[in-house]
């Protein structure tokens, strides 16, 4: 006689879980759908603008200052340029950073320190660095308004993210793939390039987009430090020279006023924006399948 009363309490709770567990998955689906949704309205308003724009000229041209029919051409390979100077800069010292607060820093003071600076340059809006670099690079050192100086501020914005992402990757490692390394009598900087990076890569990879993609659309550092000019020459690999990019040339254009086809110029340019940061994700994808094909 007892049972059922036991029964009866044990099935409540499962069936009201049961509810609540698939009233929570469709809220996250709607969530999921409508983001998706968001983002390909967004896109798709960009590229319908630009689109009619778009053409081999528009991608081989040098800007035009007044007349009508300029192009995107030094801006665009500016913009690819200093993208990967600040990478270059900021992945060794970000990825180092990052292995050494999830390997080597314990869990004291100095973790808690470092942590607190790498979250404070995390925060700092992109003006403040800006200025910083305007400050440092550009009036102190003498660089003026040059690549170099847009690509070290580039990569200061860099650098935190890539540490938290590389530390936190690190972290998510199991713990048994170290244990099993050490096992073998590896040694620890052997453990962390044979088996903790590698397992990790995807992680850090997805970092380094999200990292890449930031940077290609920052336009208020490069504007007090890279300016809003372009070399004559092209392509200019000099670090010196000027590096006006894509998201600057887009906030020039639009601000300044002074092209008769400024709104089509704007319209082409973000458009191409989101064309490139669309084969980046693609292409970062691609490597991040044959990385983990690799691995398996």
């Amino acid at each position: 006689m007892s049972s059922p009363t036991l029964r009866r309490p044990e099935m409540r709770p499962r069936a009201s879980a049961r509810i609540v567990d698939r009233l929570m998955r469709g809220v996250l689906w709607a969530i999921a759908l409508g983001f998706i949704v968001v983002l390909v309205i967004f896109v798709g308003a960009i590229l319908r603008q630009g689109w009619p724009v778009l053409n081999w000229g528009f991608f081989t041209k040098m800007p035009e200052t007044l007349d009508a029919g300029g192009g995107i051409k030094p801006e665009l390979f500016n913009s690819i340029y200093l993208v990967g100077l600040s990478l270059a800069i900021s992945l060794p010292t970000g990825i180092g950073a990052g292995i050494y607060l999830a390997e080597y820093a314990g869990q004291g003071r100095v973790l808690r320190f470092f942590r607190l600076c790498i979250e404070t340059l995390a925060g700092t809006p992109s003006i403040v660095l800006a200025l910083f670099g305007m400050i440092v690079f550009v009036q102190t050192l003498g660089w003026s308004f040059s690549i170099r100086a847009g690509a070290m501020t580039l990569a200061l914005l860099n650098i935190p993210i890539i540490t938290r992402v590389t530390e936190m990757s690190l972290r998510g490692v199991p713990q048994d793939l170290k244990e099993a390394s050490y096992g073998l009598g590896a040694t620890k900087l052997q453990t962390i390039l044979k088996v903790l990076l590698p397992y990790s890569a995807t992680g850090i990879l997805t970092g380094v987009v999200l990292t890449a993609g930031r940077a290609f659309g920052e336009s208020a550092i490069l504007v007090f430090t890279a300016g809003t000019n372009v070399s004559s020459h092209f392509p200019d690999f000099r670090l010196t020279s000027p590096g006006e990019t894509l998201a600057v040339h887009l906030w020039y254009i639009t601000s300044d006023g002074t092209l008769p086809d400024a709104r089509e110029i704007a319209a082409g340019t973000a458009a191409a924006m989101i064309l490139v940061l669309l084969c980046l994700n693609l292409s970062v994808r691609l490597l991040d399948h044959g990385i983990r094909k690799r691995t398996r």
